[in-house]
């Protein structure tokens, strides 16, 4: 006799165990389906969490070497313990995937651990871990949340020692002399920085002619600087089409993108990091027939529904940004929908952030959008070099900026590049949610001294009288 549900969700990230927790605060019967170890998907598990750990800690390594005599704090031999900072991470990470377990258990989430597959609409197939046999489960609603996996790159193979995807990159043994990110994107920019912060010499090489696709373009250029002058190095416009490894290293051969001659570049390591797509892999999704799009992404409606009765799908497996908190929200609004609520989610109110040094924090709209779109718009910036707290904290690299529509003022976007950004950025977000003008922002008191002052002057720019420039 199959165990019976209201709703069993496949996967335990961000998306699937929020919608778990959710759907189960709602009265629903609830599982989650999970074959990791350890519950909280990519992001708690070898993702978000485990490099914002290491990011932290490189900071505090770097900021030991080169900044705290500047504050009268002087330190004599300081060193790397490579092995107590991996350890840490790992304690954050289980200390926060525990916490994960526990909210199942306090909300009683059954948490079914195998791999799940749909063998009809209503029905999963677990294959519990352990060789433990299969647990034949029935719902009247299925939600896929299994995220995303590495994007693969012909002619460079993964062995997550020589040449290594994210995963690889956050438990390196020791910090390699020349690190070559392939991939201009966050991700390779953030295990970029960790890892030349430690010592090492960075390389990154993107296709594109440009880093960060998809981000505001001066926005963009004025991070290549930042990282540049940290000491990144940048190869533009570069292909990689193959990678020989010997006990000496690896061996890239580089084509420029546009075509012509071939040239080599050695690393220790190699990071691949072009992107991630979708995972959908023995979910018996092509078998019963669930829509997908040219990107492999499940087809879903407005409510997240595919074109099976009661099979659902959220997160890094249907279209939009791979966020961890886009995934999130989903999750709640579809559960919350099978609820009977309302619930809403503005796509253009999503935040993203960039966690380098300094930070990249964006929302809504960018320039070339709003261009392409043909959108009037009015722009307000103010640098940190203008702002008192930056100053104090050293930290003067990066401006906000704020895009307006010109008719209404409205807020269509919001972009900052400088110290704390993904923490300014939720003033954006929210201002974007309620639909507020510049002059709302503008209007509204910031305490002094902070770096949210920053935003208040470029609302006041927007209108062309910020006061500290």
């Amino acid at each position: 006799m199959p165990d019976t549900f209201d709703i069993v969700i496949i996967g335990g990230g961000p998306g699937g165990y929020v919608a778990a927790i959710r759907a189960a605060q709602l009265g629903m019967k609830t599982a989650c389906v999970e074959s990791r170890a350890a519950l909280g998907g990519t992001c708690l598990n070898i993702g978000c969490i485990p490099s914002k750990a290491l990011l932290q800690s490189s900071e505090k390594y770097e900021e030991a070497l080169h900044s705290l005599p500047a504050h009268g704090v002087k330190l004599a031999g300081v060193e790397l313990d490579l092995a107590a900072l991996m350890a840490r991470k790992e304690k954050v990470v289980s200390d926060l995937t525990k916490g994960v377990e526990f909210l199942f258990r306090k909300n009683k989430v059954a948490w079914i651990k195998g791999k799940g597959r749909i063998t009809a609409a209503g029905k999963i197939a677990v294959a519990l871990n352990g060789n433990g046999g299969t647990l034949e489960l029935e719902a009247k609603s299925i939600v896929i949340a299994t995220g995303s996996d590495i994007v693969p790159l012909p002619g460079v193979e993964i062995d997550e020692k020589q040449i290594v995807s994210s995963t690889g990159a956050l438990s390196l043994p020791r910090v390699p002399e020349h690190l070559v990110v392939i991939g201009g994107g966050y991700i390779g920019l953030e295990m970029g920085s960790v890892w030349r912060r430690l010592g090492a010499k960075v390389t990154v090489v993107e296709f594109l002619d440009r880093i960060t696709p998809g981000m505001d373009a001066e926005t963009s250029k004025m991070l290549q600087r930042v990282l540049a002058k940290s000491g990144f190095t940048f190869k533009l416009g570069t292909k990689v089409v193959g990678a020989k490894k010997s006990k000496a290293g690896v061996t890239l051969q580089l084509e420029p993108a546009a075509g012509g001659e071939r040239t080599e570049l050695g690393a220790d390591v190699v990071l691949v990091a072009i992107g991630r797509r979708p995972y959908t892999d023995g979910l018996g999704l092509e078998e019963l027939g669930v829509a997908k799009d040219n990107k492999g992404r499940v087809v879903v409606d407005a409510h997240y529904a595919t074109n099976i009765p009661g099979i659902y799908a959220i997160g890094d497996v249907i279209a939009g940004p791979m966020l961890a908190h886009k995934a999130e929200d989903e999750g709640t609004v579809l559960v919350e929908t099978l609820a009977g609520m309302r619930p809403h989610l503005d796509y253009d109110a999503i935040p993203a952030v960039i966690y380098t040094w300094p930070e990249v924090a964006s929302v809504g709209k960018t320039e070339e959008e709003l261009k392409s779109a043909g959108i009037a718009y009015k722009t307000g910036k103010f640098p940190f070099t203008a702002n008192s707290r930056a100053r104090t904290n050293a930290t003067t690299d990066g401006y906000v900026k704020i895009l307006a529509d010109a008719a209404t003022d409205r807020v269509l976007g919001v972009h900052i590049i400088g110290p704390d950004a993904g923490t300014m950025i939720a003033e954006a977000a929210l201002a974007m949610e309620y639909g507020a003008s510049a002059e709302d922002i503008a209007r509204t008191t910031h305490a002094h001294p902070t770096l949210n002052e920053a935003v208040k002057e470029a609302a006041l720019a927007v209108a062309g009288h910020p006061i500290h420039i």
